[in-house]
């Protein structure tokens, strides 16, 4: 499936473009009504179905596929939102080629229906849904096909606005929206199904689209794999911050993972009190004590560690600031996770300043709101971070978003629910500092390791904790190798 997601406004770009070079509304109405009517025919056999119409070219659509399975055989029962006589453009001309019954919209429209058309409003949805429209969605109780979106799913934020029926199928064309991706709205969407409809591929090049579903099509070709001239020197030499002794686990976690994700070398840096520690746990990473005032800043001094990784299990307070300013004053490639972010709550405009050689941030919602005073969307608010502090911020959840500072975006999608244990953010930011080292960019390496992390967590299922993620990342790894 195609990575490019487009917004609304840029879908209705698209069509715009498409009847500029010669496809007409009408055309890709009727295109985009027998895809779901076709759609329809291969998931279910003929059984009573009521499509709702809405008022815009949502209902136009629905109208289409109406009469396609009334063509098929199918007993069909059309109800429309509004008056036919206000419909306009596209939509009016389809309702015109309807010939049944045209019932108004009502709870009723739902008696006697095995199966459900949603065409009630599309993805560009300008207010919450109430009225007769909030009652009939609160009411379906069967199978819904969605058309574009589940009505009531914004397609930009994939926000609920009102009410939303879940759908067994979403039919949208051309391409997906960033609403079938993010968190409500991916979950009501069920299989979506992109169809042609006819829209020429030369108007992306117009539209020049900045978000995109995250996956190895996005960033496989910047993914390293090591080559027969290879070895562990020139496959990058990660350091990952480790805590005192009652945290150790959490900077195990992220150096074991470094090591599987492919950094030549790892070294684990603590404090001298823990060191024993970290030394009898980890058997191919190497460990280094460092005693302040200046064992942070001797450590950095070697050109061939590259990569840095602060804060898992960190503390928050002013030893982790510091070394978070010399890490990036020495110009490596920095991931910066939990406590190096929390210890900038008061002041992170000094974190920002600092910022100028590649950088990961990786805050969940709580560490977000720390650093940012954005509003809005998870996609706005990342961009906006993002722009704000120069580093790709990735903000995680079960819908993690990656923003770059130059507006670039990806959404993740593959997390299973069982990444919500302690410890996962830790393996996330360990594969993170690995592609950093390994010489991928701050973006796809950010995009790379939410995506591998998904992948070997949902290849190990149900019963994970954050040590599977490291053990299965292998086979995600062959995988991703043999498809290219």
């Amino acid at each position: 499936m195609t990575t490019e997601l487009l917004t609304v406004t840029e879908m209705a770009a698209a069509d715009r473009a498409a009847i500029a070079g010669g496809v007409s509304g009408e055309r890709l109405m009727e295109a985009a009504g027998k895809a779901v009517a076709e759609a329809i025919r291969e998931r279910w056999t003929a059984r009573p179905v009521s499509v709702l119409c809405g008022p815009g070219n949502n209902g136009g659509d629905g109208f289409v596929a109406a009469r396609q399975l009334v063509y098929a055989g199918w007993s069909v029962r059309l109800t429309l939102l509004g008056k036919q006589d206000a419909l306009k453009g596209d939509a009016a001309i389809m309702a015109a080629r309807w010939d049944g019954a045209i019932e108004p919209l009502g709870v009723s429209s739902l008696d006697g229906a095995e199966l459900m058309v949603d065409g009630l409003f599309g993805a560009g949805l300008g207010r919450p849904i109430e009225g007769v429209a909030r009652q009939v969605i609160e009411a379906i109780d069967v199978d819904c096909v969605a058309i574009d979106t589940p009505s009531g799913v914004h397609g930009d934020s994939g926000a609920i606005w009102g009410a939303a029926a879940p759908a067994k199928l979403t039919v949208t064309f051309f391409r997906r929206k960033p609403g079938h991706l993010l968190l409500p709205g991916r979950g009501l969407c069920g299989e979506t199904l992109v169809a042609d409809i006819g829209i020429p591929e030369a108007v992306l090049d117009e539209i020049a689209p900045r978000c995109h579903a995250n996956g190895p099509a996005l960033w496989g070709a910047a993914h390293p794999r090591p080559g027969p001239a290879d070895h562990k020197y020139s496959r990058g030499h990660a350091v990952v911050v480790g805590g005192g002794i009652e945290t150790t686990g959490a900077a195990r976690l992220a150096a074991r993972a470094a090591l599987r994700a492919g950094a030549g070398l790892v070294t684990l840096a603590c404090p001298p009190g823990a060191l024993m520690v970290y030394a009898q746990a980890l058997e191919a990473v190497m460990t280094r004590s460092i005693a302040e005032p200046h064992g942070f800043d001797d450590l950095l001094e070697d050109e061939r560690r590259n990569a840095l990784l602060i804060g898992p299990g960190n503390g928050v307070g002013e030893t982790t600031r510091k070394r978070v300013l010399a890490g990036l004053a020495a110009n490596k490639a920095c991931v910066l996770d939990a406590d190096a972010l929390t210890s900038f709550e008061n002041q992170p405009s000094e974190l920002f300043k600092a910022i100028s050689s590649p950088c990961i941030l990786t805050p969940h919602e709580g560490e977000f709101a720390r650093l940012f005073d954005f509003q809005g969307d998870k996609p706005s608010r990342a961009r906006a971070a993002a722009a704000e502090s120069g580093a790709v911020v990735l903000l995680k959840g079960a819908d993690t978003v990656i923003a770059a500072p130059d507006g670039r975006l990806a959404i993740n999608h593959n997390a299973p629910p069982e990444l919500a244990t302690a410890g996962s953010g830790d393996v996330l930011a360990g594969i993170a500092v690995a592609l950093l080292a390994q010489g991928m960019s701050a973006f796809d390496a950010a995009c790379a390791a939410a995506w591998l992390h998904g992948d070997a967590a949902a290849r190990f299922g149900p019963g994970l904790i954050a040590e599977d993620i490291c053990e299965t990342l292998p086979a995600t790894l062959a995988a991703l190798e043999k498809a290219g």
